[in-house]
């Protein structure tokens, strides 16, 4: 009987795609954590398609998707079974805090590799693939499959945060946006919001997948925000930058004392000055919760690469959209995403 791993390179096989999506909501449980590196799912199968072993990237300067996955194989007695990897990112071939994932790979009797994405480090383009075949493994892409669109689209939405900071110097920013019956942010008298508990903790699930969050002084002001996660479970341990777009005299000292043991602070006297902020940090991804006046100046500034309005009807129903400026978007990957049209995608909210 033929391994399952020697299929042709332009089909991507049911099981293959099957194990794509273990890979990805893996790699998705950790995002929020992994920064500066990215978020990777890994999965390994037997010659007949069988699971062995799912893992992920946890933590920078922890082991690799594909080095867990080896090690977790070795750990079960399974690793003289490996026949096919799968993997949402490409291999890394050189070494940094870690070894190189190839050489864990290699390590294996794996015949096959299946990349979701190519590595999009200018610096390292190709390097894992080409190492690879070198050693004589079959390595398949889904960019080159005919049947693999949805499943590729899920793996580049995982790193579309890291790509774009490779590529363009600065974190992925998402602007969430809440207004009520007659387009207002202001909740009412005594609240600090008028959203429905399911949209409340969809935005703190936002702020458990990113790295950081932007403000401005005028929401502190108005609100002394806590900017925690508290409606999800929090990565544990974790410390986020919090850029505050305004002077930092017009900061309350103790709700800056208090914010500070959870956040990294800067401030960001001018608009302008933001994109060099973020880029001295190692956020991949940040999330922007502010008032109309800092919305309205990263709109002039193109400061933004996908925006959630979360619009409440007169009856109290949340009605959630995204506007995002690119083919891609991180948020497709939150259990709520349905498209609704080439331009514009929402989030039913019950």
């Amino acid at each position: 009987m033929n391994s399952f791993s020697q299929i042709s390179r332009q089909i991507m096989p049911e099981r293959i795609g099957a194990a794509f999506q273990l890979a990805v909501a893996e790699a998705w449980s950790f995002v929020g954590r992994t920064a500066p590196n990215p978020p990777v799912g890994c999965v390994l199968l037997d010659a007949q398609g069988e699971v062995l072993v799912v893992a992920a990237h946890h933590q920078a300067g922890t082991a690799h998707a594909e080095r867990r996955a080896v090690e977790q194989a070795r750990a079960l007695g399974v690793v003289e079974r490996i026949d096919t990897a799968v993997v949402t990112l490409e291999p890394c071939n050189h070494t940094g805090r870690t070894p190189p994932c190839t050489e864990a790979l290699l390590s294996t009797p794996v015949k096959t590799v299946w990349i979701g994405c190519a590595d999009p480090n200018p610096h390292v383009q190709g390097g894992g693939a080409a190492r690879l075949e070198q050693e004589g493994l079959t390595v398949n892409r889904l960019w080159q499959c005919m049947n693999a669109t949805t499943t590729y689209a899920h793996c580049r939405a995982l790193l579309a945060p890291f790509a774009w900071r490779m590529t363009h110097g600065r974190p992925w920013i998402t602007v969430k946006q809440a207004l009520d019956g007659k387009g207002s942010m202001v909740p009412p008298k005594g609240q600090k919001t008028f959203t429905t508990p399911a949209s409340l903790r969809l935005a703190h699930a936002l702020r458990r997948v990113t790295d950081g969050i932007v403000t401005a002084t005028g929401t502190v002001l108005a609100d002394r925000p806590t900017l925690t996660v508290r409606h999800v479970e929090d990565h544990p341990h974790r410390q986020r930058l919090l850029v505050v777009c305004g002077q930092k005299n017009h900061a309350p000292a103790e709700w800056l004392a208090d914010v500070s043991a959870a956040f990294d602070v800067h401030f960001c006297p001018d608009i302008a000055q933001l994109p060099d902020i973020l880029a001295q940090s190692d956020a991949l991804w940040v999330l922007v919760e502010a008032g109309p006046t800092l919305l309205e100046a990263l709109k002039t500034h193109n400061l933004w690469d996908d925006w959630l309005t979360i619009r409440q009807d007169a009856s109290g129903q949340d009605h959630l959209a995204v506007s995002t400026q690119h083919d891609v978007t991180p948020l497709s990957l939150f259990p709520e995403w349905v498209r609704c049209t080439q331009e514009q995608v929402c989030f039913p909210v019950s």
